[in-house]
């Protein structure tokens, strides 16, 4: 399942990104639904919502390290569906902002709702991935 979820995760937000790349203009807002949705490339210098700007080698350590421990811990433990769901997002987002951040020196954002930072697919993985986390370690009963 952790193979499965991380394969099409990585594959679509690495998809998506190509198809921003090649078909957006840096900065240039693309009303997909007007006053709701737009699509405008960014690169993401920094981390979530843009802070620590410049700090490429904190970023790629960070996440090597994330993606290795999350790897690990799901390989050598029994865990719930919901954790290792979680986990799995988590690991995707990781990965897929990871290889932005070798490939370009910067992530890929271009999902825009005005109301919000522009994000990614990858961040909308690590999001769902670490509500789903909350959820279980608050309220399930196998959390310890």
């Amino acid at each position: 399942m952790v193979l499965a979820i991380v394969s099409i995760v990585v594959i679509l937000d690495q998809l998506s990104k190509f198809l921003a790349i090649n078909f957006l203009q840096l900065n240039v807002p693309f009303a997909l639904i007007k006053n709701f949705l737009y699509l405008t490339l960014v690169h993401n210098r920094g981390a979530a919502f843009g802070i620590l700007k410049n700090q490429l080698y904190l970023f790629i350590a960070i996440s090597f390290f994330a993606i290795l421990f999350i790897f690990l811990y799901l390989k050598n433990k029994k865990n719930s569906f919901v954790l290792k769901l979680a986990l799995s997002l988590i690991l995707s987002g990781a990965a897929g902002n990871l290889i932005d951040r070798l490939r370009f020196g910067y992530v890929i954002d271009f999902l825009d709702f005005r109301v919000w930072p522009v994000f990614n697919l990858a961040d909308s993985a690590l999001t769902i991935g670490a509500l789903l986390l909350s959820w279980e370690l608050l309220f399930s009963k196998d959390a310890a």
